[in-house]
């Protein structure tokens, strides 16, 4: 363990990085942002050029594009990057791209896309400073330096005393409230009935309180993509099977209103289980004391731990748990 003072001094070296982290993952967003919305101009206009218009479903599409599409959803992971290829054909104005606007924009896709490229490069740098990274996340499947990037600059074990403060601040907390004269739980979200009141200062100094979220909306976004890319591991990855277990369970338990609604209680489940192996696991890296999670420290509720292969070698991941 180490003493408050050397606690302190930790903190702040940490609060620099991570500023400097926060600050890359930012960058990187922005520019996503805009090449998103590139390629999606991007892909509309050669739609279009295609004889597909807004609107129309894409069997309106040429016979040799309809052909061309296939071929570029067999071949790449993001269709805009092959029709800013050129579509397997040579991508010059006027012989192979008529229109300058689409050809205008396959410049802009490719200078953002060369720009994110280079910054996540500079961010897994960066992640290197970072013990959670090395011990911990880089060993985790389905987790890259972008996502790592937004765990740590988004999240602070310093901060967070408990598993559960990880849960609230992502937003994957349970909220109580009130249904037909019973007290249930719910899982957070923007509903009126889930807002918590703050203080604020206005700009004539007065205190004033007003309703709002009580999560990083941006945090909880990223962490839904990471249980996504969670559930693509299966066979590679323990959270993979603790979706798989947990939906298997609310289904034989008829539990969940529909097919979509397990899945999504699922997501949710893994998310939570990440983040207290996390937690644990960050706070222990750290030298700070690790708190049980409530349901066992609580409720007495044992889990056992996740195992994850890495090549041929199945090992633990430090602090990893999983609902037994």
């Amino acid at each position: 363990m180490v003493d408050e003072t050397t606690a302190a001094m930790e903190t702040v070296g940490m609060d620099r990085k991570k500023q400097r982290m926060r600050s890359m993952v930012r960058f990187i967003k922005d520019i996503q942002d805009i090449r998103i919305q590139l390629g999606n101009r991007l892909v509309a206009s050669w739609m279009i050029r295609n004889g597909q218009q807004p609107g129309q479903k894409q069997d309106k599409l040429t016979p040799k594009a309809k052909e061309a599409l296939e071929k570029l959803r067999l071949a790449y992971t993001r269709i805009t990057d092959g029709i800013a290829e050129g579509g397997f054909e040579p991508k010059t104005f006027d012989k192979d791209i008529p229109d300058f606007q689409e050809f205008e924009l396959v410049g802009g896709y490719f200078s953002m896309l060369n720009t994110e490229n280079k910054l996540l490069k500079r961010t897994e740098e960066f992640l290197d400073e970072f013990p959670i990274w090395t011990e911990f996340l880089s060993k985790v499947k389905g987790i890259g330096p972008a996502l790592a990037g937004v765990i740590i600059s988004e999240l602070d074990p310093y901060k967070a005393q408990y598993p559960s403060s990880f849960h609230k601040y992502a937003g994957y907390d349970v909220v109580l409230v009130e249904k037909d004269g019973e007290i249930v739980g719910e899982g957070r979200s923007r509903r009126k009935e889930h807002l918590e009141e703050s203080e604020y200062t206005d700009k004539n100094g007065e205190v004033k309180t007003k309703l709002g979220i009580t999560f990083n909306p941006f945090l909880k976004t990223k962490l839904y993509v990471l249980a996504t890319s969670f559930i693509k591991q299966k066979g590679r990855s323990p959270y993979a099977d603790i979706y798989l277990g947990y939906k298997n369970r609310l289904e034989c338990a008829g539990k969940g209103k529909s097919r979509g609604h397990r899945h999504a209680m699922a997501m949710r489940y893994v998310i939570k289980r990440f983040l207290i192996d996390l937690h644990m696991t960050w706070r222990k890296l750290e030298g700070l004391p690790v708190s049980e999670e409530y349901a066992v420290a609580k409720l007495g509720i044992v889990h056992s731990r996740a195992l994850t292969s890495q090549t041929t070698k199945e090992t633990r991941y430090p602090g990893a748990s999983q609902t037994g």
